[in-house]
């Protein structure tokens, strides 16, 4: 079990004074394991020590993870493990991505449920509504689907001669408003996007070997938990075919992909605390708007476009927020 670090604030940040509850309070995790991502586990742990949770004092945290030795787990998997959680009486769900959310929200009945890093809640199925979510579900979503256009547009960007691209997607599938939001704009750039599906980690090397067929001359990866799990492999993949990508993670780029736009992941997990917080002083989750990101990062990593020969824009590499060197 991890630990919470030993001391927390005092107050809740903009409340003076205001304290958590005295009685211990129990919280389900479901997310990536330190060994995976240790700096978005860190994250969700700071954000509750900032609203005055410590573990061990006055809050039980179950973790349960969403991948093992690198790699996601199954639909199967996550549900056992989301059984796991509920069967020990949460106060709170915290669930971090798609698959966990959509997992949690199979076994949680009442249990309110915190959304850390969601791509889309309502293309999901999960609320109509972010200002109005009812139900027992909130939290955090990652814009997934209106961030697509723009990492075209820095793909296209950086690698100008490009007249033909592949996509990856991942369940929900060709029917996502992600892959609808992709072919708008590239069809506004009159170039044509492949669309080749990844169901698990299996498939990636038949995907790649379908792009080489297919002649796409730039990749785009969006959010997803495969794609977040798998980022070393892809990378790997990618630059062995010499095919510039963007990701929709950070964390893509640190493990070697070419370019990201995002949403700050760690930020998201982070926050979280908040609605945690408002929950276990006895807001409704219905009654707590789902809340949008509001930090992004643009990251770049030179060793990769090195070794494929790319040389990034200026107009990129002054926007930079992350680069790896």
């Amino acid at each position: 079990m991890l630990a919470l670090l030993a001391l927390a604030m005092a107050g809740r940040p903009g409340v003076p004074g205001a304290q958590p509850s005295t009685r211990v309070r129990r919280i389900g995790y479901l997310g990536p394991p330190v060994d995976t991502a240790p700096h978005l586990l860190k994250a969700f742990q700071d954000g509750l020590r900032d609203v005055g949770y410590v573990e061990g004092r006055n809050v039980t945290v179950d973790y349960r993870w969403t991948a093992q030795r690198g790699a996601l787990l199954s639909d199967t998997a996550l549900l056992a493990n989301a059984r796991e959680l509920i069967a020990l009486k949460p106060d709170v769900f915290a669930a971090s991505i798609d698959v966990a959310i959509l997992a949690a929200r199979q076994v949680a009945g009442t249990t309110p449920i915190v959304m850390m890093n969601v791509s889309d809640p309502v293309a999901l199925g999960l609320l109509d509504d972010l200002a109005h979510p009812g139900g027992n579900i909130t939290g955090l979503t990652r814009l997934s689907s209106e961030l697509i256009s723009k990492n075209l547009e820095l793909l296209v960007e950086t690698v100008p001669g490009a007249t033909r691209l592949a996509m990856l997607v991942s369940p929900p599938g060709l029917g996502s408003l992600t892959v609808t939001n992709a072919r708008q704009a590239a069809g506004r750039r009159g170039l044509p996007l492949d669309f080749v599906e990844v169901k698990s980690a299996r498939d990636l090397d038949a995907a790649f070997a379908a792009i080489r067929r297919g002649g796409a001359e730039a990749l785009i990866v969006p959010g997803s938990g495969v794609f977040f799990a798998e980022r070393a492999r892809i990378a790997e993949l990618a630059l062995a075919q010499r095919l510039p990508a963007v990701f929709a993670y950070t964390e893509n780029v640190e493990a070697g992909g070419l370019l990201a736009y995002s949403a700050s992941s760690a930020d998201n997990y982070r926050r979280a605390g908040g609605f945690i917080d408002k929950i276990l002083r006895g807001t409704k989750p219905g009654d707590i708007p789902v809340e949008q990101p509001t930090k992004f990062e643009l990251a770049i990593n030179l060793r990769t476009a090195r070794s494929m020969g790319i040389v990034f824009p200026r107009s990129v590499l002054l926007r930079a927020d992350r680069v790896v060197e």
